[in-house]
Order: structure tokens, then sequence, then C-alpha cells
């Protein structure tokens, strides 16, 4: 079937293609996930400039930006897959009582079937195809939605995907709401869907008609708390590399800065010097700087600068959706920048008393997708891991925890629900089987 038929079938015909499929076996095979995972690999490594010029559309990323944080971030995840996947797929023993002495017991993991994965514009390639990598070495038919808000990236990878995959098995359906809202009406096997709180309740809705699982990757206000005698310079250039990657648009982004008053002017010049070493005086003359994704967006952000005081920053044109690097400070807890997730260039800071006053600052308000410490303080350390509660922690560097193949990468609360990557991609996308084996003589 060509990629031009493959759009026009509807989405019951779609679905009930690739379950046809799935029924078949041939998912299940170890060489049939390993293949299309090495297509998958060969795509992204022949075809990466394609990619990266389609991010650069729609983000203004740099190349080597859109190489490092999508095309051979995905790279390395498959690399890390494909190394792993038989060990991974071996049954796992597990002991039986006495009382059935002779059985032996393990857990085999079943693939689910046909997976719908749904991915946001910030990054869209990495953020639909990282789970794709999980659904295919897991066995499963997938159905792949990228972000209409992104749409040079989109067609990039609907035309791209069919040429490499196995188009029985994993389908792209490309579309705005009309469209999602069709898929989401079908019965999947699992729904993984990244991107915002308000659209998630949506799509949990949906599933729940099916008793479809979901994995939710949303966001939330990541913060980042500063101790104080800490080396500002560092934190302040690792603060900026990650608050400022994508122009601000990326979900485990630092939301705001958490610091004692004494330590907060001294960190607010560190910040200005750590964005004019990174990004020159004038950003929007950098190549390594994005834009935002939209006017819708950059209305949004636009809206959130008159929130404090500004340390650095706050230019903004609105035909290049530029927003300049921008830290603010005097920023009060009920201010607009504190209401909502910024996803943008806008880095506000806020001042504690310390550390009690930090962690309740923290806990009155929803779980983070991330939350960041820079302290050399291992009690300060100890306490921000037990006392508060977030879906990741990156103590000393923001951002890095994401490409720890090994550790899961996921939300909880309002943040989000299940996790991925690596292992943990396919257990999301497995069914854990018991198994016991009594004999019967």
């Amino acid at each position: 079937m060509s990629p031009a038929e493959t759009v026009r079938e509807t989405p019951a015909g779609t679905v009930a293609r690739l379950r046809a499929t799935f029924r078949t076996g041939r998912t299940k095979d170890l060489a049939w996930r390993t293949t299309q995972l090495t297509r998958l690999r060969a795509l992204l490594t022949e075809r990466g400039d394609e990619l990266a010029e389609a991010l650069r559309a729609d983000l203004g990323k740099s190349r080597k930006e859109a190489y490092r944080t999508e095309i051979d971030f995905t790279v390395r995840e498959i690399d890390h897959t494909l190394e792993r996947l038989e060990a991974w797929l071996r049954p796992e023993p597990a002991p039986v009582p006495a009382v059935l002495k002779g059985a032996t017991a393990h857990t085999v993991q079943d693939p689910l079937g046909v997976v719908l994965v749904i991915a946001p514009w910030n990054y869209p390639v990495q953020l639909l195809l990282a789970p794709v990598v999980g659904a295919l070495a897991a066995g499963n038919a997938v159905v792949a939605k990228p972000s209409e808000l992104a749409p040079a990236t989109s067609a990039a990878v609907a035309r791209l995907l069919p040429e490499y995959l196995d188009t029985d098995a994993v389908a792209v359906v490309e579309g705005a709401v009309p469209e999602t809202t069709a898929l989401l009406a079908e019965r999947f096997d699992h729904v993984f869907y990244t991107g915002n709180g308000t659209v998630g309740r949506i799509v949990m809705a949906a599933a729940a008609k099916h008793l479809t699982p979901v994995t939710l990757e949303l966001g939330g206000k990541s913060p980042a708390f500063v101790d104080r005698d800490t080396d500002l310079k560092t934190v302040a250039a690792r603060l900026v590399s990650g608050k400022f990657l994508n122009a601000g648009q990326t979900c485990v982004a630092p939301d705001y800065v958490l610091t004692d008053p004494e330590t907060a002017p001294a960190l607010a010049d560190a910040l200005a010097a750590a964005v004019e070493e990174l990004f020159g005086q004038d950003a929007s003359a950098s190549p390594e700087y994005g834009r935002i994704v939209n006017e819708r967006h950059f209305d949004r952000l636009v809206a959130l600068l008159d929130s404090g005081r500004t340390v650095t920053g706050g230019a903004h044109d609105r035909d290049e959706k530029y927003i300049a690097p921008t830290v603010l400070t005097d920023v009060a807890p009920d201010s607009p920048v504190m209401r909502e997730e910024i996803f943008g260039p806008v880095l506000p800071i806020l001042t504690v008393d310390g550390l009690d006053e930090a962690i309740g600052f923290i806990n009155d308000r929803d779980k983070p997708l991330a939350l960041y410490a820079f302290t050399q303080d291992p009690s300060v350390r100890e306490r921000l891991l037990s006392e508060t509660s977030s879906g990741g922690v990156g103590m000393g560097v923001p951002l890095a925890h994401l490409t720890v193949s090994d550790l899961p990468f996921g939300g909880v609360g309002e943040s989000g629900m299940g996790n991925y990557h690596g292992r943990y991609s396919l257990e999301t996308f497995s069914h854990r089987k018991a198994v016991l084996d009594t004999p019967l003589g």
C-alpha cells in the first residue's frame, strides 16, 4: 500500500488493517522487531538532514540541535534497545511455594496489539519515534500521529516512515483535532500521549470507553532549587543551557528558580552573563537559538514578560516568532508567569527563606515532571529527594536524566502517568503474563 493510499484510509480502516497484521503473529517474531528497529535507524541516519531541515522550518532549530536532541537521541535509544532486546524478552523464572512442589513458574512479555502514539510539536521527531521504538521492540503494530503544529516535520515523517517500515504494521495518520478525535474513537490496546494536561484528560476519557490503558507524558512547572554557597557561574551556565534549549519549549526545562534573598541578585547577574556567553549579545543572531512554534504561543509568552523585573532579555519580534532568552526577578508567587507552565524562554527567580520554605512551595503545587537541585550539601539533597514528589530529579544539571536509557522517564500526578525509555518502554508496551506449569504425572 502506498503512502497516498494510507492517507485516504479511515481511522477505522487503518486500525482494522493493522490488527489483521498483528493477528498473523508476524510482529511477535524477534527478527521482525529487530528488522523494524534497524530500518528505523537507517531512516534517521540516511535521511536525517531532511528531518533536520523540517525541524528548522517548524521551530528554527539548528542542524546541530536537531541531531543532538532529536535524531541522534533516537538513534541511541534504538542502539540501546537492539543490544539488549533479546535478553529483555527472555522468560523470567519465579519461585513457587512448597505446596506446588514440582511446578515451575515464570513470566513472559506479550505484545499488546495495536497501539497509538500521539506526539507533541516541541520535539516532533524524538517524541514520536522514541515511543515507537518501544512499541516495535515489544512486537506491536503502531499508529503514529505526528503533531500538526509542526507541519513540516509531520509531512516528512509521513513521507519517510512508509519507505522504511512495514506498512502493514506501521501507519502514520496526519491531521489536527478532527483526525485525532476520530482515531481516539477507535479501540486500541494502548495509547501513548505526550502533551499537556488538558488534552491528556481528553485522551484518557476517550480511552476509558474501551478500557484502553494509557501513558500520559505531560509537563508542569519544574522547579530548580539553588542553595547558598554554590558556584553560581557553573549553576547559571547549566540552567541557561537547559532552560533556553529549543527556546524554552521543553517539557522538563527548569520552569522557575527558588533561592534565598541573599543569593538571588548574584544568581540573576550570573544568569545574564551566561545567556550572553551562550548566545551572544543578540540571541536573534545566534544560529543555535530557536523560535517559538506559532503566533498563539508567542502571544501567550509575551503576556508573561511583565511578571517581574527583567534582568536580561525581554526583546521580541512577532513576525520572526522570536523572544529573547529572558530572566525575571522580583517575581511574586501569584504572578501570571507562575500560574501555568511557561514552555518558553522566560525564567523567573523567586526567593524563599530557606530549604523548608522551598520544600513547602514545591509541595503546595502540582507534582512536577522534574525537580532540579544545585547544592553541595548532602542533607539538602536527601531532604529534597525524600520530602518532595516529582517525575524525576536532576542533581547539579537539568534535562540530562533523559539521556540515561536505563532510567525511566515519566511524570507523577498532574505531570503524567507511566514511563518509558529503554527497558521501561518495553514494559509499557507489553503485558507481563504469568505462567505456572504443573506436571500431570
